[in-house]
């Protein structure tokens, strides 16, 4: 992952290109401009610092501002949210680097159980980087089955980007691999010392030819509803809304759960996909058959 301060000034430089002059409110000054969007001098103005404050905070050498500095910043580049999130993580004074947490994250028991009673709908719980850390049977069977992969490859990300059924099975599939690479950045600009996360960005950078293009957009996104859809081999097209949240008491997990309007031909879909997928019960062998004594030849 960038330098810190690379990562500063890349993320506020292309947030100030995309907002025109019109849309910040400002008359046409006649001068040529060279980039679109914004120039610093205008950022600065609108937000109420100097020039020469705004260079230094856009190359990474002014950290910490003032919470009014950040709000004016804000509305200045128009930020939504998960943009304001991510340039305040930026612009945090920095901590001395410590090693990130590399042991396996663990579902809690009663997480666990909820999947199980959310059996009618996929659901699953995402960890840090967005590994899947645990997933219902209608989870497996709609996107892939995770638990059948080696652990460290259990990730939503690498299978959305690097699994080639993915790209069948996934509708929209740009829109959704674009989308995964934002919150990956999100987290990135959180967890600047995370080594596991740092591999992952250098792996989809080899191996997915689109990964680049997205992470260099510098586009951040929190995930927590929309609409998904899938092509599942055996009952057709699916379609979701889907809802997500922090798990009580594990700020880094987080439940998503796929839901279907009652009624509809993706509920149905899945109760013939659960019935023709479900696990079947144990029985006794039957026994060999025997030919009576009277039949003997």
């Amino acid at each position: 992952m960038e330098n810190r301060s690379r990562e500063i000034a890349d993320f506020l430089r292309t947030r100030r290109a995309r907002v025109t002059p019109d849309q910040a409110g400002l008359p046409d000054d006649g001068r040529a401009r060279r980039v679109p969007g914004l120039r610093r001098d205008e950022v600065a103005r609108l937000a109420g610092v100097s020039t020469e404050y705004y260079t230094r905070l856009e190359q990474g050498r002014a950290q910490n501002p003032s919470p009014e500095v950040l709000e004016a910043l804000v509305s200045t580049l128009q930020l939504d949210p998960s943009e304001r999130e991510h340039l305040t993580d930026l612009l945090a004074r920095p901590t001395p680097a410590r090693r990130a947490a590399t042991s396996p994250q663990r579902v809690r028991p009663g997480l666990h159980l909820m999947l199980q009673t959310l059996d009618h709908v996929p659901a699953f719980i995402l960890g840090r980087r967005t590994d899947v850390l645990a997933s219902n049977r209608l989870a497996r069977e709609v996107l892939t089955d995770f638990d059948a992969l080696p652990a460290p490859r259990r990730n939503l990300a690498r299978y959305y980007l690097l699994d080639p059924e993915a790209r069948q099975r996934v509708g929209d599939w740009e829109r959704i691999a674009a989308e995964t690479v934002a919150v990956l950045r999100l987290e990135a600009g959180r967890n600047t010392h995370d080594r596991q996360l740092a591999d992952l960005v250098g792996e989809l950078t080899l191996k997915s030819p689109e990964f680049s293009t997205w992470w260099n957009d510098h586009r951040v996104l929190r995930r927590t509803h929309g609409a998904k859809s899938y092509h599942h081999p055996l009952v057709g097209d699916l379609h979701f809304s889907y809802e997500s949240f922090q798990a009580p008491g594990e700020s880094d997990q987080t439940l998503c759960v796929y839901n279907v309007e009652p009624g509809s031909e993706t509920a149905r879909s899945l109760q013939l996909l659960t019935s023709w997928t479900a696990p079947q019960p144990d029985t006794l062998p039957r026994p060999e058959p025997t030919i009576p004594p009277e039949a003997t030849p």
